[in-house]
């Protein structure tokens, strides 16, 4: 990440991207008739087919080289991109819209904890932000019901997602702010390795095939015409405008400041959610710990913030 201050652009498109990513939660609910990995993967080779012109104008165009350690990482990081969206995805399905967009938007709180794993302080800021938003969290479990709609195994799932997709930003992180990888070379190559994995996961837990005349049981059955407008937008949408442009702003933006208003995910997707479907599931303990997970994310933003600034008056 650069040293001055992010310009005014940067934080522009971050906005696009919280808008374009909430809005997938309710677009892949919808598409229940399809199993989640399967589901996940097409939205991954939707995405990797929109992210290829760039990657070609950019890497013929790159004068710097990518390593054999920077493909290393983008394999890596492509696992991480790749359980975080199948783990997501199936959350859909087991947990309210809401619960998955909190517990998968969590990972702040996860970033917290691994901060003086690689290197970054903690302060007391840091500790207190992630003590409300884990308060938060365990609070809204307590809408749990035998049969109903919230489920511990869905919010489970979610907070599987949170935790890999903190993998996901700081390998963005190193690769785009200190390798100077550009965007597509980075992003279409863990965007398509994410989806040959959870095709592969389709394969052996779903029974999916390429042979299969079902749409909703092949692999490329997303370019049937029933399913072919939903992955469009889905992959130009959060796809391009969304995951792209987080790992866009992260030349600029710290990653646990991206993280964090990220965190907003389930406020804009809840409203989505709700103007989509006209109803919205919402308990009386989802309602006192939501707050306090945006409560403790805020906190922490505050903490690194702070932080920032007693860096640049040095």
């Amino acid at each position: 990440m650069d040293d001055a201050k992010p310009p005014l652009f940067a934080w522009g498109i971050l906005f696009i991207a919280l808008i374009a990513v909430s809005s997938a939660g309710i677009v892949l609910q919808s598409m229940s008739e399809v199993p989640p990995l399967l589901r996940a993967s097409w939205r991954m080779q939707g995405t990797a087919l929109v992210l290829l012109p760039g990657f070609l104008y950019q890497y013929r165009r790159m004068t710097g080289a990518v390593t054999t350690r920077d493909w290393g990482i983008m394999l890596v990081s492509s696992m991480f991109l790749g359980v975080h969206f199948g783990s997501w995805v199936w959350s859909l399905d087991h947990t309210s819209l809401v619960h998955s967009l909190l517990f998968v938007s969590i990972h702040p709180i996860v970033l917290v904890l691994l901060m003086p794993l690689i290197g970054m302080a903690v302060r007391r800021g840091h500790v207190f932000g992630a003590a409300i938003g884990v308060t938060g969290a365990l609070l809204s479990l307590g809408d749990i019901q035998s049969g109903g709609e919230v489920t511990m195994a869905g919010d489970a799932a979610a907070f599987l997602g949170a935790a890999t997709v903190v993998g996901y930003l700081l390998a963005g992180r190193h690769l785009r702010s200190e390798r100077k990888i550009p965007i597509f070379i980075y992003a279409f190559p863990v965007t398509l390795g994410a989806g040959i994995w959870l095709t592969l996961a389709a394969i052996s837990q779903e029974g999916a095939s390429v042979a299969d005349a079902i749409p909703e049981l092949s692999l490329f059955g997303w370019t049937d015409a029933v399913w072919l407008s939903w992955i469009v937008y889905l992959s130009i949408g959060p796809g391009l405008m969304g995951h792209t442009g987080i790992n866009t702003v992260l030349r600029w933006i710290a990653p646990i400041t991206v993280s964090i208003i990220l965190l907003f995910e389930p406020v804009v997707g809840g409203i989505i959610g709700w103007l989509w479907q006209g109803e919205l599931t919402l308990g009386m303990w989802t309602l006192l710990g939501g707050p306090l997970m945006l409560a403790g994310a805020i906190i922490v933003t505050m903490e690194e913030y702070s932080t920032e600034i007693a860096a640049d008056a040095d």
